[in-house]
């Protein structure tokens, strides 16, 4: 099998056979069996660590895929303005790898209470510990990237996963032959992150998709949570 069509079978065909069940998988799911669109919280069975975990995570991965959103996939006459090719790997790279490694402190907080914490661990699905793993990973290979970058400051690189992204996008079967001569760990971060969307309608990961998805994280200023002493304040009724 030549190098060639290993990365056309990897980067050109392999990402849309993710997104086509991505797609199809979900509107399955949610036709029948609706009430396992959920996240599964494990919040009744203890709260340590959780809230602080969970909204470095969120806040974190949000920002992380909003701007690999408006970095990738921007056009370049709305780019090009404002920032040359050079200063827009430079911001990439640092709100990127701010945000990555929130994201992953957060993530490492919370598979740190899932595995430490007996009651919580006895109570997860195997997917459950094999999804986060797989996402604590991608977010390992992402500020791997942020390294990487440093050493192609002339911006040929990150044009060439500009191109790459959105030929996926814009359905270009050429798309592949960007990543030809692409350093191994963006290949494995590209590879990884396809990966998650190819298992998300089988895992708890579905729930992402909920509401106005990740985003309405951001406008959720509180959870509301009854509390033996909230409860104990409510009148009888007969």
């Amino acid at each position: 099998m030549s190098d060639t069509y290993l990365n056309t079978l990897l980067f050109g065909i392999y990402p849309y056979v993710c997104l086509v069940v991505l797609l199809l998988g979900s509107l399955i799911r949610f036709d029948r069996e609706p009430y396992t669109w959920k996240s599964d919280s494990s919040q009744m069975l203890r709260t340590g660590l959780l809230r602080l975990g969970s909204n470095l995570f969120h806040y974190g991965v949000i920002v992380v895929i909003l701007g690999h959103f408006a970095g990738f996939l921007a056009p370049h006459w709305m780019v090009s303005p404002f920032l040359s090719p050079i200063a827009h790997q430079l911001l990439a790279m640092v709100v990127g790898g701010i945000a990555g490694l929130i994201a992953i402190v957060g993530l490492s907080m919370l598979i740190y209470r899932r595995l430490g914490d007996p009651r919580i661990r006895l109570n997860s699905r195997k997917w459950d510990i094999a999804v986060v793993f797989m996402i604590w990973l991608q977010l390992l290979l992402g500020l791997l990237t942020v390294p990487l970058s440093a050493g192609h400051m002339d911006g040929a690189l990150f044009e060439a996963l500009t191109s790459y992204v959105k030929g996926i996008v814009t359905l270009d079967m050429n798309a592949s032959s960007y990543l030809i001569g692409a350093p191994l760990t963006y290949k494995l971060h590209i590879f990884l992150g396809f990966s998650l969307f190819l298992i998300s309608p089988f895992t708890r990961m579905i729930h992402i998709w909920s509401g106005v998805g990740a985003l309405a994280y951001l406008f959720r200023p509180y959870q509301i949570v009854r509390t033996p002493q909230t409860r104990a304040k409510e009148p009888i009724r007969s």
